[in-house]
């Protein structure tokens, strides 16, 4: 088994970046969702109620996040800095979270694009958020994501929904439908959905459970259009069992190592 792709989303909810290699540090993979947009009550802006989000292209630097999108000229801000105001904000049941405002001009920008009143913050010194789960140890954090550092997905379970797919009449659908950090071969599908613990180079990452899909999965990625699948598909045959209103794809994951690096090409064994 080898990982095959290596994804990081420097903004919650926008476009992702392809990358040969990745940092592991506490929060997951280094660049990985340290930005958010938010609305004016400091709740996470997602692409569940705005599609256009998948619209908006990052780019990073070593000192800076570049968003830009078609007909748009771009927007540049600090990866990091200091005396930046602090927002409280909410992801999901994680609340009072304190993250640095990253200005006007950039909030200008994604409220105009996104014809939704937002601002972007980014993660500082004061930002702390333990990862909310039976699977969680001491020490295990998380950045923006919606509740645990990283997403596995293997090649195999794409093409077996696919096969499912084209079998109903429909079209298949491409890996960045579920925005995964990490994607391996070599094995069958939902093989990931079992192993425990796996090593991945000098990483070892502890399964955090299953990833439940929402309507994001729906929603093209280069054109924000929306249609019934995937989901239609996996509603008839990836139901959670414990909990049927759950359509599980994928495996969360929590990085037990807190530093290292993955890279396309490691081996993943199990641990």
């Amino acid at each position: 088994m080898r990982v095959t792709a290596l994804h990081i989303y420097p903004v919650k909810g926008c476009r992702g970046i392809a990358v040969d290699a990745a940092a592991v540090d506490d929060l997951g993979l280094a660049g990985d969702r340290r930005f958010m947009i938010v609305d004016t009550d400091g709740k996470a802006l997602t692409q569940r109620p705005l599609p256009r989000m998948a619209l908006i292209e990052t780019r990073l630097s070593d000192d800076l996040l570049t968003l830009g999108a078609a007909g748009r000229s771009p927007v540049s801000v600090p990866r990091s800095g200091q005396g930046a105001r602090l927002l409280t904000v909410e992801i999901w049941k994680s609340t009072g979270l304190l993250a640095e405002d990253c200005g006007d001009e950039v909030a200008g920008w994604l409220s105009d694009f996104l014809e939704h009143p937002a601002r972007l913050v980014r993660i500082g010194a004061a930002f702390r958020r333990p990862v909310k789960s039976p699977a969680a140890g001491q020490g295990d954090v998380v950045s923006f994501a919606d509740e645990y550092p990283l997403l596995v997905i293997s090649e195999a379970s794409l093409a077996d929904l696919n096969e499912h797919l084209v079998a109903n009449g429909a079209e298949p659908v491409p890996m960045n439908r579920f925005r995964p950090s990490v994607v391996v071969s070599g094995c069958a599908a939902f093989d990931e959905d079992r192993w425990e613990r796996v090593r991945v180079g000098d990483v070892v990452l502890r399964a955090g459970g299953p990833c439940a899909r929402c309507v994001v999965t729906t929603t093209d990625q280069f054109t924000a259009a929306r249609g019934p699948e995937p989901l239609r598909t996996l509603a008839t045959y990836r139901r959670d069992p414990e909990q049927p209103g759950n359509l599980n794809f994928g495996q969360n994951y929590i990085n037990e190592s807190k530093s290292g690096a993955l890279r396309v090409g490691d081996e993943l064994a199990l641990a």
